[in-house]
């Protein structure tokens, strides 16, 4: 399936749901993550990021996409890939 995720963590955490999430999927804007994962691997690391969460602060959404043929991404203006920037 495809996902997105998206967060809105405390600044002392959001390294730590960052480097988790980015073993799973890919790091497209400084929120948000898009990608092609398992059910199984999505379980895993709902899991490991819900570690870091403090309910009543923190926030993660999750887009499933079954289907991901149905999705059309228009980027408008520089499509960035946070993943590239680290070799």
């Amino acid at each position: 399936m495809f996902v997105i995720i998206t967060y809105d963590v405390n600044e002392k955490r959001v390294n730590k749901v960052r480097k988790t999430l980015k073993k799973y999927i890919t790091w497209t804007q400084n929120s948000v993550f898009e990608g092609e994962i398992t059910v199984g691997k999505l379980t895993k690391c709902i899991a490991e990021v819900k570690k870091y969460l403090i309910s009543n602060e923190d926030s993660l959404y999750i887009y499933r996409v079954s289907y991901s043929r149905n999705i059309k991404k228009d980027v408008i203006g520089v499509e960035k890939s946070h993943d590239e920037l680290f070799l």
